[in-house]
């Protein structure tokens, strides 16, 4: 059995759901490159880390980088953000997530 990755910061539910992002809609969490650790958003992962967020190059976007918190599929940074559902199982995401890809992705 494999089992799906470990979310790290201060989530409120088991859809990676945090204290900054709560909203139905906000079911994904982002491995950072900097850590290779999921985290919700950019203030769990400044809340818990001392480093600073290395943002994943374009050429690296066919990695999987984003886990649907609702089914725990990984999908590829390219998958996502292309994706306004999960591909596996229809769960919704945050569309105003997308304003926040400078922060995680290199434009």
């Amino acid at each position: 059995m494999v089992l799906a990755p470990v979310v790290h910061g201060r989530k409120v539910d088991g859809e990676t759901r945090c204290v900054h992002y709560s909203t139905a809609l906000d079911v994904v969490a982002i491995r950072f490159r900097c850590c290779d650790r999921y985290y919700p958003c950019y203030s769990c992962h400044a809340e818990d880390e001392t480093h600073p967020v290395l943002r994943w190059p374009r050429e690296k976007w066919q990695e999987n980088a984003i886990l649907c918190g609702v089914c725990r599929t990984e999908l590829s940074i390219d998958s996502y953000r292309a994706a306004t559902v999960c591909p596996a199982c229809g769960a919704g995401f945050n569309p105003g997530c997308a304003t926040h890809f400078p922060l995680y992705f290199e434009e």
